[in-house]
C-alpha cells in the first residue's frame, strides 16, 4: 500500500493560492516518516522558440530567465504551506505539453502520487477538469489526486466506488487497492470510510423479447449479489455494514449523489486508463463520474498498468 511520501504537485500558474500544495503538506505531515514534496511547473512560450533574430544561446538565456522568474514565484506562493519538517523543492522545466513533462517527472522521481488542482466554476460550484486532468488520469502510472479546495471540511467522509459485481481481475484489484487507500486516508486526515457500489437497472427490452422473463426476480438476483459481493469485501477489510452503500442505477448518478450525501471530501475511483480510439468510442465510466463529482478526485491505476509514456517503452 502506497503511503505518499514522495508527492509530486502541480503549480497553478494562474492563482497565488495553491490547493494542492496544501493538500500535500496535509497529508505529508501525517506520514509515519519524513515526506518529501515537490513543486512542479511546465512551462512553454511559442515565441521564444521562433525568434529568428536570437541566437540559440540567446534564446536559451532567454528562457533560463523565465524559468527563474517561475521559481522565484512559486518558492513566494509556496511560503505559506512549507513545514519545516517535510522536504520541499520547487522545479520548473521548458516543455511545450504539460502532461507529458508531468508524467516526465513522475518517472524520473519515482513519484508515489501526483496532486493537482481542479479549476472551480465559482456559479454552478461545479469542478471543471482541463485537458491536462483528463491525460493525467489516462496516462499517468502514479495515483493522481485532483484537489477541489486547500481547506477540509469538518466531519467529512470518504468514499471508495468499488465495484463488486465483476469477477474481473482487473476491478477485484482495483477494489482492494482503492479500500487500502481509504484506509490510509481517512486515518490521515481524520474522514469517514465508506464503500459505494452501483448496480445495473434491468434493461427494458429484455421483458419485451422475453415475455416469460420477470424483471422483479431478475433484480432481487442482481442485487443479491452485489450486496454479498460487498459483504465480502468489507469483512476482508474490516469495514462495518453501516459503512457500504449499494444501490441501483448508473455510477455516474449513484457515486456523486452518494458523495453528496454522506459529505465527502474526497471520492476514490478506478480508472483502466483507456486512451485513443476506445477512449473516444467506449468513454471510461470513471470519467463519467467524474464530471459529476464535486469535491477532491482520487483515480488509482490497476496493478501492472503500463503508461504509454513509460521511458522503458519507448522505441
Amino acid at each position: 500500500m502506497s503511503i505518499y511520501n514522495k508527492i509530486l504537485v502541480v503549480a497553478n500558474i494562474n492563482n497565488d493560492e495553491q490547493p494542492a500544495l496544501a493538500r500535500a503538506m496535509q497529508l505529508a505531515a501525517k506520514s509515519r516518516s519524513r515526506s518529501q514534496v515537490k513543486f512542479f511547473l511546465s512551462i512553454y512560450d511559442f515565441s521564444y522558440d521562433m525568434t529568428s533574430m536570437l541566437s540559440i544561446d540567446e534564446r536559451d538565456a532567454m528562457r533560463r530567465g523565465v524559468i527563474h522568474q517561475r521559481e522565484q514565484w512559486m518558492q513566494k506562493v509556496a511560503a505559506p504551506y512549507i513545514n519545516d519538517n517535510i522536504d520541499f523543492e520547487v522545479h520548473v522545466v521548458w516543455h511545450n505539453r504539460p502532461y507529458e513533462a508531468i508524467i516526465a517527472e513522475v518517472f524520473a522521481g519515482e513519484h508515489d502520487i501526483v496532486i493537482k488542482g481542479t479549476r472551480k466554476h465559482d456559479v454552478l460550484e461545479s469542478v471543471i477538469f482541463t485537458p491536462t486532468d483528463w491525460h493525467l488520469l489516462r496516462k499517468c502510472p502514479s495515483p493522481v489526486l485532483l484537489v477541489k479546495n486547500s481547506d477540509w471540511p469538518e466531519n467529512a467522509s470518504i468514499i471508495a466506488s468499488v465495484h463488486v459485481g465483476s469477477e474481473n481481475d482487473t476491478h477485484l484489484g482495483l477494489n482492494d487497492s482503492m479500500v487500502e487507500q481509504l484506509k490510509s486516508l481517512t486515518d490521515r486526515l481524520g474522514a469517514k470510510p465508506y464503500l459505494v457500489n452501483a448496480y445495473p437497472v434491468t434493461p427494458a427490452n429484455i421483458t419485451i423479447e422475453l415475455p416469460e422473463f420477470d424483471p422483479a426476480t431478475y433484480t432481487d438476483a442482481v442485487r443479491g449479489h452485489h450486496l454479498t459481493a460487498m459483504k465480502a469485501l468489507r469483512q476482508k477489510h474490516g469495514y462495518d455494514e453501516d459503512q457500504t452503500v449499494v444501490e441501483q442505477g448508473l455510477p455516474e448518478d449513484i457515486i456523486p449523489e452518494a458523495a453528496k450525501e454522506l459529505n465527502a471530501a474526497m471520492v476514490i475511483i478506478g480508472t483502466t486508463g483507456r486512451t485513443g480510439l476506445s477512449a473516444v468510442f467506449i468513454g471510461n465510466t470513471a470519467e463519467h463520474v467524474i464530471d459529476k463529482i464535486n469535491c477532491d478526485i482520487l483515480a488509482l491505476k490497476p496493478q501492472g498498468y503500463i503508461s504509454p509514456l513509460d521511458p522503458k517503452t519507448a522505441i
